[in-house]
């Protein structure tokens, strides 16, 4: 079962978030595939059984490369039910749209028909970092690879 993580980073601190994610997938008994926004292609998400998206926060929102991604996905509208989600993203300073930019993540998968599961602990909607990741925050991209791959193998068991 596969996880697809795709991710933007501009200054390497959403791709050290992306690469915990993607290392708590493999610890968790799932295949990770990582990639930058500017090598992954929607044509991938029929293959795979959870999308994670990754993004620094831009005016509140994921940046426009994300966006695109989004906006290509389209044409597997209708077709994405079965998939879990999640997202995660790092900002530049506290109150500067990592949430907004989450649920933007967040409500594309919801249109999709995705399956994405909150957080009751903290980091309610997906990791958040501030500049650089700290534990705090690489241990929330543990966690939220964990729930994505017990929802996939409660999926697909």
């Amino acid at each position: 079962m596969k996880v697809l993580i795709v991710y933007d980073s501009r200054t390497g601190n959403t791709e050290m978030m992306a690469n915990r994610v993607a290392k708590a997938v493999k610890e968790n008994g799932l295949e990770a595939v990582l990639k930058k926004v500017d090598e992954a292609s929607v044509d991938e998400l029929p293959n795979v059984e959870a999308l994670i998206l990754g993004s620094p926060v831009y005016y509140g929102l994921p940046t426009g490369k994300i966006k695109t991604f989004i906006d290509e996905s389209v044409k597997y509208h209708g077709k994405l039910t079965h998939l879990v989600g999640g997202a995660f993203c790092s900002a530049g300073g506290t109150h500067t749209g990592s949430e907004t930019t989450i649920l933007a993540l967040t409500e594309a998968m919801l249109v999709h028909g995705m399956i994405v599961q909150g957080n009751p602990h903290g980091n309610h909607y997906g990791p958040a970092a501030v500049g650089a990741p700290d534990d705090k925050a690489l241990e929330h991209c543990d966690k939220l690879a964990e729930r994505v791959c017990n929802l996939v193998k409660k999926l697909n068991s």
